[in-house]
């Protein structure tokens, strides 16, 4: 036991000194890394100016290698037509000036600076859309021996884009960001990509837009102030907006609505409310126009939701009339002229079979329609005549003259009666090309309605 003991005492201040020993070593390292890292700094920037490009000869031509990777996109304002991202920009250049051999400086092949030190190339967004200019921020740059410096630089961008919403809320955007020098010319600074497109892997999921690709493409450009060209780099940033929430707010919605407008020609005339629904339908979607306009930018081309929102509003105000001209049929009255026989054949007989309005108007008129009204009130006189002897006759005769104006009353009130049932079938005759054309215009409005929504939702696929 106390041998056990002494040997596992022994060895674990065998492992001490040893981690002791090692790490003398290694500080003794760092502090020596650190001794030559001020050396070099010293040895580098005792006639060092970041004022003029870092070239041996000025007609030398200083080339700039510029990665940008999407990380965000922050906003997306139509109206205001501004994108928001969120990118790291890295720009790679040699620096003739900052080399130094490693072996004099114990191996030390890199350092890390402020990018202040510096020569940095003036590289901005040129579709800038921020009145500060001041989203970038300042980081170190990494110098290497071999005098290349490269400088990553996160930034905050709000940068123009033409907002094309034709197709809102199914529509694909394209917005540009152009990067390049702001003062040297292609003569003095030459810009090159390090990728064909934006790096696009720590990309973090949008809600609203979804990236398709965002390609880079390298221009150069005479503008008309100066005859020298000027390179820039151009990322094309890709992007389909997400519809869902559009479909279940927006779109759904209206459609539920349109379908409430085909219904008002299913109502009974005599209930009061066929033309308070078209208008409360009509009303409703007024309120949703509003809420698509005002996320809206004011352009000349009108969204697609908005044409669709005004074929249904127009379509809702085309019912209504029709609802009130229909109600106007439906409760003419007696004084009315009779049914046209075209109406009659068309309307009545050939457009009820195909929208399946059978027994039309029987609670009103009972059949009674083919029946003849004058043969009411010749029926008792013939049959009278044709069963009485001549003492009957001759009795109905004397009683008839002795009470002529008892009969003259009598042929008042059959003549009213004849005139009352005219009426009656006239009324009749009218309330049931109200309610066929009710029944027409009501699968009419249907169709017209399921075909819209259709087209609206195809533009989803």
């Amino acid at each position: 036991m106390w041998l056990k003991g002494n040997s596992s005492h022994g060895s674990h201040l065998g492992r001490t000194f040893i981690a002791v020993w090692v790490k003398i070593p290694l500080k003794f390292c760092r502090a020596a890394h650190g001794r030559f890292a001020q050396k070099l700094m010293k040895d580098l920037f005792t006639n060092y100016t970041n004022a003029l490009r870092p070239v041996e000869d000025t007609d030398y031509i200083i080339n700039v290698t510029l990665q940008v990777t999407l990380s965000q996109i922050i906003d997306m304002d139509e109206r205001n037509q501004i994108l928001t991202t969120y990118l790291w920009v890295r720009q790679v250049w040699m620096d003739a000036f900052l080399t130094w051999k490693k072996e004099d400086y114990d191996g030390l092949d890199t350092i890390r600076i402020p990018s202040s030190y510096v020569w940095r190339p003036d590289i901005v967004l040129y579709n800038s859309a921020d009145d500060e200019f001041s989203s970038s921020m300042e980081t170190n740059v990494v110098l290497r021996n071999d005098g290349q410096v490269m400088w990553d630089q996160p930034a905050i961008t709000k940068s123009s884009c033409s907002v094309d919403v034709a197709f809102f809320p199914f529509d694909v955007q394209q917005c540009d960001l152009t990067f390049g020098s702001w003062t040297h010319n292609g003569n003095q600074m030459d810009l090159f990509n390090a990728l064909d497109s934006a790096d696009l892997a720590d990309f973090v999921p949008n809600v609203e837009w979804e990236v398709l690709g965002m390609p880079a493409k390298k221009n150069v450009i005479l503008y008309g102030c100066c005859s020298e060209p000027y390179p820039d780099i151009t990322f094309s940033l890709h992007l389909k907006r997400r519809s869902s929430f559009y479909i279940f707010n927006l779109l759904i919605p209206c459609m539920m609505i349109s379908f409430l407008a085909p219904l008002g020609f299913y109502l009974p005339a005599d209930s009061g409310e066929k033309v308070s629904l078209g208008v409360t339908v009509l009303l409703a979607l007024t309120v949703f126009q509003l809420l698509v306009a005002e996320s809206m930018p004011p352009s000349e081309s009108v969204p697609l939701i908005g044409k669709y929102y005004i074929a249904t509003m127009t379509m809702v105000t085309a019912s209504t009339a029709l609802t009130i001209f229909i109600m106007n049929i439906h409760h003419c009255g007696g004084e009315a002229r009779p049914v046209p026989e075209w109406a009659e054949r068309f309307i009545l007989k050939y457009l009820a079979r195909i929208c399946f309005v059978y027994e039309v108007g029987e609670n009103c008129l009972g059949g009674a329609r083919k029946e003849p009204l004058s043969q009411e009130g010749s029926d008792s006189p013939s049959a009278n005549g044709s069963g009485a002897g001549g003492s009957r006759r001759e009795i109905l005769v004397r009683c008839l003259c002795q009470h002529q104006e008892l009969g003259k009353n009598v042929e008042y009130i059959a003549n009213s009666y004849q005139d009352q049932r005219a009426a009656q079938l006239r009324i009749g005759e009218w309330r049931k090309v109200a309610k066929v054309m009710d029944r027409f215009f009501m699968w009419l409005f249907f169709i017209m309605v399921f075909f819209m929504s259709i087209l609206i939702l195809g533009k989803s696929v």
